[in-house]
């Protein structure tokens, strides 16, 4: 499964052989210095998280969203699983304007990754 991962000024997310297959994609990285916020999200499957239409990738309405999304302003890269609570990650540039994701990690972890940006929705 999908996990963030640091290593010096950039963010990582980590995928397994699957899923870069399956998403059509390799694991995204960022810098830290792009991230405007990062937020946890209880409801993951809204309109409101899930932005555009899959443009490369896989796409099982509840079950799996894995790839790149691309909407009028911009794409969105997902890793979301099943109906559970996950991250929305947005960035002020770079290849994607947010990154949605379930990921592996624990909210510990997260925490502890993202000191200044956790945010609760």
């Amino acid at each position: 499964m999908a996990h963030f991962e640091r290593f010096g000024s950039y963010v990582i997310l980590a995928l397994s052989p699957k899923e870069k297959f399956f998403g059509l994609h390799s694991s995204p990285q960022a810098k830290f210095s792009e991230i405007i916020s990062v937020r946890k999200v209880e409801k993951m499957w809204s309109w409101k998280i899930l932005k555009g239409i899959r443009a490369f990738g896989t796409g099982i309405p509840w079950v799996i969203a894995l790839g790149t999304w691309r909407y009028r302003r911009g794409k969105n890269f997902l890793a979301m699983y099943g109906k559970r609570a996950g991250y929305v990650i947005t960035f002020n540039s770079g290849e994607f304007k947010q990154w949605v994701v379930t990921p592996d990690n624990t909210e510990e972890e997260i925490r502890t990754m993202f000191p200044n940006f956790l945010v609760s929705e």
